[in-house]
């Protein structure tokens, strides 16, 4: 049987602490309401229910919905199966391996550091994962900080990103990160980054690179990290052609 493409869960720890506190605080109310301590009772099984919602709304963006979103947002870049593709933060190929089956005839170049803010995060899981998809021998992996991209300018037609600007821990650090983004787009080329956090910041670091047509736009429910209140932003902007 062919293996199948596993992507690991997002923030694991996170995860687990909305259920696990979800269910602590639930079975505590049952408890209360049992000796009639009715007021604390109330308190906590709402508190339960609500980490317990957000733990689904967190289970089902890691595990389905960002699949979901990824794949119109793609789809809506209409490509035409030549470009070259850059995943900055790939983790184990969500973008990276949809973008790659996208451009038979292009490639789809994915880096990260390897960090451990998605379980099992590792260069050999994401290789394991592009021969499960079928699309080995047009990825390939690279090891390196996206605050100092190891390309030359204008090499990608298309820089793709989700979830991993924002664990770079500065401001300038980010900015950095996007600059470098935009300095390997070729000219006409496009950007979408996805992050549920410094969204307009990275849009006016674009602005002041020259970017053309930079939009910022909720990605709605099925990108949820728990709630709204963890919801993730796409940021989109196109390279302005250079003049010769």
């Amino acid at each position: 049987m062919k293996p199948r493409a596993n992507y690991g869960v997002d923030a694991p720890g996170v995860l687990a602490g909305l259920a696990v506190g979800g269910i602590a605080e639930t079975g505590l109310a049952v408890i209360l309401f049992g000796v009639d301590w009715v007021a604390p009772a109330v308190v906590l099984l709402v508190g339960g229910i609500m980490m317990l919602t957000g733990a689904a709304f967190f289970a089902h963006t890691t595990l389905r919905g960002k699949f979901l979103v990824w794949d119109e947002e793609l789809d809506r870049l209409g490509l035409t199966g030549n470009e070259r593709v850059l995943d900055l933060g790939c983790g184990r190929g969500l973008v990276l391996l949809r973008a790659a089956a996208r451009v038979p005839g292009g490639h789809a170049t994915g880096l990260d550091l390897w960090t451990a803010d998605q379980s099992g995060n590792t260069a050999e899981a994401t290789s394991a994962n592009a021969a499960a998809e079928g699309v080995t021998g047009r990825v390939t992996l690279v090891t390196a900080d996206m605050r100092d991209l190891p390309f030359a300018d204008a090499e990608f037609d298309v820089v793709v990103s989700s979830l991993a600007v924002h664990n770079i821990p500065d401001d300038e650090g980010r900015a950095l990160a996007v600059r470098e983004a935009f300095r390997v787009l070729k000219p006409g080329g496009r950007l979408r980054l996805a992050d549920f956090r410094n969204a307009r910041r990275y849009a006016a670091v674009l602005r002041e690179c020259g970017a053309a047509d930079v939009e910022v736009y909720d990605l709605g429910w099925r990108f949820w990290y728990g709630g709204p209140h963890a919801r993730t932003t796409m940021v989109a902007a196109t390279a302005v052609r250079r003049e010769t």
